[in-house]
């Protein structure tokens, strides 16, 4: 099988916004965007929490001439543990609501998760997921359904993988293509990688494809320059 990159950075970036580039238009309309942010806080999570605390402003600030973002943090821990705020439009609220979360030991919720979105984008549109993890622990038909709905109702799930775990690898790319979104996987060491992803995603939720090429950064300038034409 085709080994992962040790050290995943611009390269997963850029594979990452080639599909997202490729996904149907959205538009979020006069409110924004609504995204839920779906971390995984069991024992072994506590440095990708850590960035994920660290990082989370970059989805607000990059939508913020796009009419905005209302991101909703959801986590799961210890024993079927999980946990939703409501859609926040303040950076500094989600940061204040994440920093008092302490991660404890437990398996992954992932069908929760998606339980949980699917009811959310039934009551109003959810236009995208990000569901951020190590490990892959639950049956993968269930969740494979629920994914297939997400799809249906116009909820992308962006699956980010930390590490080399080939089941987790297997679900997270399932989930990713049914729902019509995308997977990409990042290390301990690629930070940068993390803060282009969420970022891009945000702008993605926002403002669609024609957002995310206006995407400011050299960063992302660079990676831009490599995506291929939007289909027609």
């Amino acid at each position: 099988m085709t080994q992962l990159p040790a050290k995943p950075g611009n390269a997963a970036v850029a594979a990452f916004l080639r599909k997202v580039n490729s996904l149907p238009a959205v538009h979020a309309g006069r409110g924004g965007g609504r995204l839920i942010f779906a971390v995984d806080a069991t024992a072994s999570r506590q440095p990708a929490w850590d960035r994920a605390c660290h990082l989370q402003s970059e989805m607000f600030s990059a939508t913020r001439d796009l009419g905005g973002l209302a991101v909703q943090l959801a986590y799961w821990r210890g024993y079927m543990e999980f946990a939703a705020t409501p859609f926040l439009t303040d950076t500094a609220e989600l940061a204040r609501r994440m920093s008092g979360v302490t991660v404890l030991g437990g398996q992954t919720q992932i069908l929760r998760v998606l339980e949980h979105a699917l009811a959310e984008t039934k009551r109003e549109r959810v236009h995208a997921i990000v569901l951020v993890g190590d490990a892959f622990e639950e049956a993968v038909d269930p969740i494979s359904h629920l994914a297939g709905q997400l799809g249906m109702h116009g909820t992308p799930a962006f699956c980010f993988q930390e590490g080399r775990d080939r089941t987790a690898e297997a679900g997270f790319r399932q989930v990713a293509k049914l729902s019509g979104g995308a997977w990409a996987p990042f290390d301990a060491s690629s930070a940068e990688a993390l803060r282009e992803l969420l970022r891009a995603v945000a702008v993605f939720a926002a403002g669609g494809r024609s957002a995310l090429a206006r995407l400011p950064g050299g960063a992302a300038s660079r990676i831009a320059g490599q995506l291929p034409a939007p289909k027609a």
